[in-house]
């Protein structure tokens, strides 16, 4: 009782995060949410993402692999419009299609892994999930799409948009890329650099689905009502999204340059890729392109997270 009546007299975002880290769980997200629903809704709301989402992605990946020490573009905006003097506006959209494809197979896996687990880590009376759980199984489900799309997906897409960067033309897209790294270097040739992307995926959804909780919670106000609105959800997804680049950008850079084209014969492996870049370039490198993948995640993240309760609500009724 005493409990109680001190839970009363606390202010109502305080009360918020207590019962968020109890009783942590997306607000969209319920125990009926498990099995192969969740994988069709993960693939949808991915491709739809990546679709919209894609210029900033090619951005970032620009400004990661060229030099520090002799840059080629001087910011966001300049390698925009230099890509598209050069390209087109369809430039912008170079690696796109293995991408679109890939971010769905990787929010299949996401989704398909998060609500799965989320089943096996619910308390069983209450079927609610704990703070602790709810990390674990973010991390589960960011290590499950690392291995299985990620970083092939990443891989492809950052090597042919070094080569169209480099002007080797190597590459005549996407399909291309695949077929001729496969011929080259075998299977394994599709996970360069997948170590740090692990880690980052890993990283990325241990922190961000916990993340996307609390802040809902705050700016929701506990109102269940709003548990499947997808402009709170979004917000939410934005902000859980911005906030997880912070600890994974320095990954992320690595894993930018074990993928480029050169990197067979500039790097032993992963912590040599680090150490180089820290002796070469300083510390600075490991935050290269930080704000344009900041706006990039935060974007496909809140968007991910506005679409995927409208997609679970269309799917439920046709499935």
């Amino acid at each position: 009782q005493t409990d109680a009546r001190a839970l009363r007299i606390e202010p109502a975002a305080t009360k918020l995060v207590v019962r968020a880290s109890v009783c942590a769980v997306m607000a969209f997200v319920t125990k009926k949410d498990s099995g192969f629903k969740t994988v069709v809704k993960g693939f949808l709301t991915g491709g739809t993402q990546a679709a919209l989402t894609y210029p900033t992605e090619y951005v970032k990946t620009q400004l990661q692999l060229q030099s520090k020490t002799n840059p080629e573009y001087a910011g966001i905006m300049d390698c925009a419009k230099k890509t598209v003097q050069e390209h087109g506006v369809k430039g912008l959209y170079r690696g796109a299609g293995v991408r679109i494809i890939g971010a769905g197979f990787q929010q299949m896996f996401r989704w398909g892994a998060y609500t799965n687990l989320t089943q096996v880590f619910r308390d069983e009376k209450t079927g609610k999930l704990s703070q602790t759980n709810n990390i674990i199984c973010g991390m589960g489900a960011g290590i499950c799409e690392a291995v299985c799309a990620v970083t092939p997906v990443e891989t492809v897409k950052t090597r042919v948009t070094d080569d169209m960067r480099r002007g080797t033309g190597k590459y005549s897209g996407s399909a291309d890329a695949i077929v001729k790294i496969l011929k080259s270097e075998g299977p394994l040739g599709l996970y360069r650099g997948a170590f740090p992307t692990i880690l980052k995926q890993g990283t990325n959804q241990a922190v961000r689905m916990p993340l996307q909780v609390q802040i809902f919670s705050i700016i929701s106000f506990g109102d269940d009502t709003k548990k499947q609105s997808p402009i709170y959800n979004g917000a939410a997804g934005f902000l859980a999204g911005c906030g997880s680049v912070l600890l994974t950008q320095p990954q992320d850079c690595v894993k930018s340059r074990m993928q480029s084209e050169a990197a067979k014969e500039l790097y032993k492996g992963t912590v040599d890729c680090a150490m180089q870049m820290m002796k070469n370039e300083g510390p600075t490198a490991f935050f290269a392109g930080a704000i344009p993948r900041m706006v990039q995640v935060g974007m496909t993240s809140g968007i991910s997270f506005a679409l995927f309760p409208v997609i679970s609500q269309l799917l439920n009724k046709v499935m």
